[in-house]
């Protein structure tokens, strides 16, 4: 969601798989103030992604923090809780669900009570987040950015996704935006509400900040990620946020 899969062009030198647009917020905030930029989103990243581990060959994103920071952003969390996954699994056919080997995957995806699990784990993994930010770069503005709203309001079809599918992702989401609120406010960080500012915007709209539904294709911004548009709308609330 930070890194901007398959929005063109690449960000240079940026490692295979992170999907890190040129012009994703990040970018665009550096541009508009001036600032030296380092850039270490990367597309599917979890917390654990951000703390500890390494995805693909690229060092635990925290590592990039050297105490010279004057402003951090942070976006993370809906990979730990399957937000996305859960979305495409609700849009494929219905029969599937009921098929060998993938059947069980998909449920799961789709599992109220597995994603609630999740979803507890994220609370705390988001302060985390924070915390160790804060440590690392003591000077800097911390800010966590939401994600952007990527369904449209409750009562409004969302199709082909079905009505209970679209509830759990939903209750997905709004817990993710409070959950990472909350650990804005426990660590001393602050939060830009993209998610509040994209509720007209959603994946459904007529001016969508975030790509349709549909395959991954080559070449195309990843599905239900921002797009174009709602990287410069983020970045325009990050730098009025900072003002």
């Amino acid at each position: 969601m930070a890194a901007g899969p398959g929005i063109r062009p690449k960000a240079p030198r940026a490692p295979f798989g992170s999907g890190r647009s040129a012009v994703n917020y990040a970018h665009l905030v550096a541009q508009r103030l001036s600032y030296d930029l380092v850039d270490v989103t990367f597309s599917g990243a979890t917390t654990a992604h951000v703390l500890t581990d390494r995805q693909r060959k690229a060092p635990p994103q925290i590592e990039a923090l050297d105490g010279l920071e004057d402003l951090v952003t942070i976006t993370i969390g809906g990979n730990d809780a399957g937000y996305i996954p859960l979305l495409y699994a609700a849009g494929l056919p219905r029969l599937l669900r009921s098929l060998p080997v993938v059947g069980p995957r998909l449920r799961e995806r789709l599992e109220p009570a597995a994603r609630d699990t999740a979803l507890e784990q994220v609370a705390g993994s988001l302060i985390g987040v924070g915390r160790e930010a804060r440590a690392r770069a003591p000077r800097a503005r911390v800010l966590f950015v939401d994600y952007l709203t990527l369904l449209p309001p409750e009562g409004t079809p969302a199709p082909p996704l079905s009505a209970p599918d679209v509830a759990v992702a939903r209750h997905v989401g709004d817990t993710l935006k409070q959950l990472t609120e909350d650990a804005a406010a426990a660590t001393g960080c602050e939060l830009v509400r993209a998610g509040d500012a994209s509720v007209d915007h959603h994946s459904w709209s007529n001016q969508p900040w975030v790509s349709r539904l549909g395959l991954p294709l080559p070449g195309r911004v990843a599905p239900l990620h921002p797009n174009a548009a709602g990287m410069r709308a983020v970045a325009d609330l990050v730098v009025a946020a900072l003002n």
